[in-house]
């Protein structure tokens, strides 16, 4: 399966539909974002919206988020969703090598993402990449 990941730069329909597609593959608690979430992301200077595409057809998606904080510049790799009838053929990998690429190329000194460990094949992926499991407590505060 050849794959092309670029960064998404409008809101259009197609974006809207493949977001529609894919974010309940990836979490039945959230809803997909609507056009304007979609397009404030873009917009964002902090964040990268990467797709990848197959035979011109959106089959996954992943967020790269970037900020600078006192100790440099830091880089989160967030909702990486592939479709599942492109699982298993290079889509998840091309997504997290763009985003790795363009987090050094805005200065990061670290990548981190969180995966759940039922996701297995996406933890061997990340493994693969080179992520490296850390010891820590992840907290989260739900208003």
């Amino acid at each position: 399966m050849s794959v092309v990941v670029e960064q998404a730069t409008i809101a259009n329909a197609e974006l809207i539909d493949a977001f529609n597609r894919l974010v309940p593959q990836l979490s039945t608690s959230n809803k997909p974002p609507t056009q304007e979430q979609l397009a404030e992301i873009i917009a964002s200077p902090s964040t990268v919206l990467f797709i990848a595409r197959h035979d011109e057809h959106i089959v996954g998606s992943l967020t790269l988020a970037t900020f600078r904080i006192p100790t440099g510049v830091r880089a989160w790799i967030e909702d990486v969703v592939v479709d599942s009838a492109a699982r298993g053929h290079g889509v998840g990998e091309a997504l997290n090598q763009a985003a790795i690429l363009e987090a050094r190329h805005r200065g990061a000194i670290t990548v981190e993402l969180t995966s759940r460990p039922s996701r297995e094949a996406a933890n061997r992926l990340y493994q693969r990449l080179g992520f490296a499991v850390r010891e820590t407590n992840v907290y989260r505060y739900d208003f």
